[in-house]
């Protein structure tokens, strides 16, 4: 027999070792399970309810935001489109198809906004909303308004 067990060692370890793995999961299965969670109803315990996001709750629906002056280099005709606003970085196709709808076309419009302005076009871009500051499109706009590519590379890099 003790042949038989060195001979077939192997075998003997996955067998010996399958019984062992059953015999935990046996064991196992009779613990009871853990107590469910109890959650806690947090605004009737007295607690302050969420802060109010006031900028996005109290701005005024997008039909009553007033955009921004068309300037006077908007577009003579319809067959001009205006400047590619995707040479401005920071500012993809998605971002370009909002503005176009809002009447903006050109590196000069972009180029005169206020802080006021900003703040308008900010409130319609949803998701994209504080680009226009973050990514500078003012100044980069000038520049290229100007068409002084050689300083916009210097400062933004290669168009």
């Amino acid at each position: 027999m003790m042949e038989w067990i060195e001979a077939n060692a192997v075998l003997v370890g996955v067998v010996a070792a399958f019984v062992l793995v059953a015999l935990v999961l046996l064991l196992r299965r009779g613990k009871p399970l853990p107590p469910p969670r109890e959650y806690r109803d947090v605004l009737s315990e007295g607690a302050a309810p969420a802060q109010r996001n006031s900028a996005l709750i109290d701005a005024p629906p997008a039909a009553a935001i007033v955009s921004p002056p068309v300037l006077a280099e908007a577009p003579a005709s319809a067959a001009d489109e205006g400047d590619d606003l995707t040479q401005i970085k920071g500012l993809g196709p998605k971002i370009a198809a909002a503005l176009r709808a809002l009447g903006v076309t050109r590196y000069a419009q972009i180029a005169g906004w206020t802080e006021e302005d900003v703040a308008k076009i900010d409130a319609q871009l949803g998701a994209f909303a504080g680009r226009a500051t973050r990514d500078n499109w003012i100044e980069q706009a000038g520049l290229l308004a100007g068409g002084d590519t050689a300083a916009y590379e210097a400062k933004f890099g290669k168009l």
